[in-house]
């Protein structure tokens, strides 16, 4: 294990040893290989500069409370790069593919796997280009997909502690009927403006409204909403909001503890009526909402007394990592077992 003081650690990159690459050439994947090498070699024409041809995922490596290294629901990232790609017509890896591609490099980079306790983990960052040269808009013929990995701390600097949130009237994430149900770059680009004006005026994150009619929750920044009232954990169904992997899993370990889940539209009106509030995502977990400002009626509404995670986050926000980090039962077989030395 690398000499590294892991509690420092941000949510940055953090250089490793290897990262494992494919290639899409000729109509077929090549054999998966590790290099050392940092960069990529693209011709200056290749659709991924110029018509967004771009897809990642993001998941995470934990070790356990027995010293075995879980990756989290590995194979739900697969089926969502596929998903994604496939939209954007490039050739995807397999589940298989995708799969043994994070095994490898969880295990080339073993050294920087965060010990259990650090509160830190091991960031996947799995992608694909495309690297064909194009100035037509069409696809291209040829891929590159890569993983590499990066030791990352909490997403926000106060870790697990209430954020501040402004709801964006001004920009969108997405189009209605676009591109906001896959993980490509393009959506986190449109939301960078956003994001810096709200961090100059004090806020961690925003609220995006749905792209139509600005009358109900999208997405929480680049992360997906939850409320939580009378007994329910409620999260917002739209066309525009990426479909969160932390999310589905919330969902299931909210029913597991006794909660009514509803995935549904869920109108801007009903922010003062929740009891609790947060975002969650493969980065952040859950960050749990303290406020949140609606600039249209100059008001602030407060949950709980806006410092504290409320009574249900941190159940589910310790029932998930519990899973991860082999504290709990994995009843759900989510967490796959990478045999690292």
């Amino acid at each position: 294990m690398k000499n590294i003081n892991w509690s420092e650690l941000g949510f940055g990159y953090f250089k490793t040893d290897y990262n494992v690459r494919c290639e899409y050439k000729d109509g077929k994947w090549g054999e998966l290989y590790a290099t050392e090498d940092v960069n990529m070699n693209i011709h200056m024409a290749s659709t991924c500069l110029h018509y967004g041809q771009e897809v990642f995922e993001g998941l995470k490596a934990f070790r356990g409370a027995d010293g075995k290294v879980r990756l989290f629901r590995v194979e739900e990232n697969a089926k969502r790069m596929i998903n994604s790609g496939e939209y954007l017509k490039m050739a995807v890896p397999s589940v298989e593919l995708f799969t043994k591609a994070c095994i490898e490099a969880v295990k080339l980079n073993a050294d920087y796997i965060p010990p259990y306790g650090s509160g830190a983990s091991l960031y996947l960052r799995p992608m694909l280009i495309g690297v064909g040269p194009q100035v037509g808009v069409k696809p291209s013929a040829d891929y590159l997909f890569a993983v590499f990995v990066t030791p990352v701390g909490p997403y926000y600097k106060d870790g697990f502690n209430c954020i501040k949130v402004i709801i964006d009237y001004d920009h969108d994430r997405a189009a209605p009927k676009g591109t906001g149900h896959v993980k490509v770059g393009g959506n986190y680009a449109a939301s960078l403006d956003s994001g810096e004006i709200a961090h100059q005026k004090g806020f961690a994150s925003v609220i995006f409204l749905d792209p139509a009619t600005k009358q109900y929750i999208d997405e929480c920044s680049a992360a997906n909403f939850f409320g939580i009232r009378d007994g329910k954990y409620i999260t917002p169904d739209s066309h525009s909001v990426l479909p969160s992997i932390t999310n589905k899993s919330l969902r299931q370990i909210a029913e597991d503890l006794g909660l009514k889940v509803e995935q549904r539209k869920v109108g801007v009106e009903e922010l003062p009526t929740f009891s609790e509030a947060g975002c969650c995502g493969t980065a952040a977990v859950i960050s749990p909402i303290g406020s949140v400002y609606d600039p249209k009626t100059d008001k602030t509404i407060v949950y709980g007394d806006g410092k504290t995670a409320g009574p249900w986050s941190q159940k589910l926000y310790k029932t998930l990592q519990g899973i991860q980090y082999g504290e709990i039962e994995d009843k759900h077989n989510w967490n796959t077992i990478v045999d690292v030395k």
